[in-house]
């Protein structure tokens, strides 16, 4: 029976990754605009929210993440609604006070995220080099800014030559394969939790401290934004729609993992809410399980850098008005990378990256609900007016939650 699963898992994984490649140029299109804000959101966040959650709200888990899953998808709105109506303002050639001044908080905004994917960028591939350490050969921490500073470099370098589109290519195999051993390990989860009775643990009661972890897990879940950066090539209306089913098909997947894992996760020790401790339970539960996400992981660092690296390069072109190419904006974020690997402690500073990219959030959000009142749009005034509180919220008493 063992085999059987093991051969179950692992055809089911190379079935989804041939499946992930579309024929059809319209579908293919949508796909590869997609695949940047979906590989900056399913980092290793998907591991690391299960046992934050369960060990924050016990049983009640799923609830937890479907309120940040809202969340997320409400701010995405937000974001949404300024691709299309305060960009042709924005860079149309604002004219009003009230118009430079939304061009001044876009600026801002802009500035704000672009630091913080290039933390963000060195900080994946960081945690890449210390995985592959840690799992083949012990750390050893000047052997892993090397290989750090060998991937940065890689990334950047194909990205000044190549374009976004070689990118994008590189992101599509990355994504696929991360998004087959995902879909391995869910279904393998289905399978052991139909066939086992579990003690799932108690509900925890509901405390500012957890409010505040659940403000923290939020930024696991960004990402989503940087399909407001594929303008390069993509038109509003398809970087609204990648946007979404970027954050449908996430929010899927976040969602699926912490109702799977929830009833086993009460086997998992307090002090191991990281990576590893879910890799060692997949193992539990299948070995198949285990080989397949120590895989995982590492495409879905590689993954979220390139599109973090994409996101950066976008943001320097716009910014520049064009006389900076985003080609050079990748090389220069590749850089900046390597001297933050080599100068900072990466894993300190990516609190304030977290605190920037809630920043940023509300700004955006603060954008959308100007060019909603001038529109006259009342009712999304009084959702951007709502969103902008809970980004508030975040920005001041979230907790960092990688």
């Amino acid at each position: 029976m063992l085999n059987v699963v093991v051969l179950f898992v692992f055809t089911l994984a190379l079935i989804t990754f041939f499946f992930l490649f579309p024929e059809k140029k319209e579908s293919g299109r949508l796909w590869r605009a997609t695949i940047t804000p979906l590989a900056s959101i399913i980092g290793s966040g998907y591991l690391v929210s299960a046992p934050l959650l369960y060990y924050t709200l016990g049983i009640h888990a799923i609830f937890g993440m479907l309120g940040i899953v809202v969340l997320a998808y409400l701010v995405g709105s937000a974001i949404r609604y300024n691709i299309l109506f305060a960009e042709p303002i924005i860079y149309g050639g604002a004219k009003s006070e009230r118009e430079v001044l939304l061009k001044e908080v876009e600026s801002l905004s802009n500035l704000v995220i672009s630091l913080a994917y290039m933390i963000s960028t060195a900080f994946y591939l960081r945690l890449l080099s210390a995985f592959i350490f840690s799992g083949f050969f012990g750390r050893h921490p000047v052997y892993e800014n090397l290989l750090t500073s060998a991937v940065l470099l890689f990334i950047g370098i194909t990205g000044y030559l190549r374009g976004l589109s070689f990118l994008e290519f590189l992101e599509k195999y990355a994504v696929s394969l991360k998004l087959s051993v995902i879909s391995a390990f869910l279904t393998g989860l289905f399978l052991y939790d139909l066939h086992h009775t579990h003690v799932v643990g108690e509900a925890k009661p509901f405390t500012f401290g957890a409010l505040q972890l659940l403000a923290g897990i939020l930024l696991i879940v960004q990402g989503f934004e940087t399909s407001k950066y594929l303008g390069e090539e993509y038109t509003p209306e398809e970087r609204v729609k990648s946007m979404k089913l970027a954050q449908l098909i996430s929010g899927g997947i976040y969602l699926a993992t912490i109702l799977l894992l929830t009833p086993i996760l009460h086997n998992l020790s307090l002090d191991r809410v990281d990576e590893t401790a879910i890799i060692a339970l997949a193992a539990g539960v299948c070995v198949a399980l285990g080989y397949l996400m120590k895989l995982g992981p590492l495409m879905s660092q590689f993954s979220a850098a390139v599109a973090d690296t994409i996101g950066a390069g976008g943001l320097i072109r716009e910014e520049t008005h064009g006389r900076i190419s985003s080609n050079t904006g990748y090389l220069f974020t590749a850089f900046m990378g390597i001297v933050l690997v080599w100068s900072a402690n990466i894993f300190h500073i990516i609190t304030y990256a977290s605190k920037a990219f809630a920043l940023y959030y509300l700004l955006q959000t603060l954008i959308a609900l100007f060019v909603a009142a001038e529109r006259r749009d009342i009712g999304r005034v009084v959702l951007f007016v709502l969103i902008a509180l809970a980004l508030a919220f975040v920005v001041l008493f979230g907790k960092s939650a990688e």
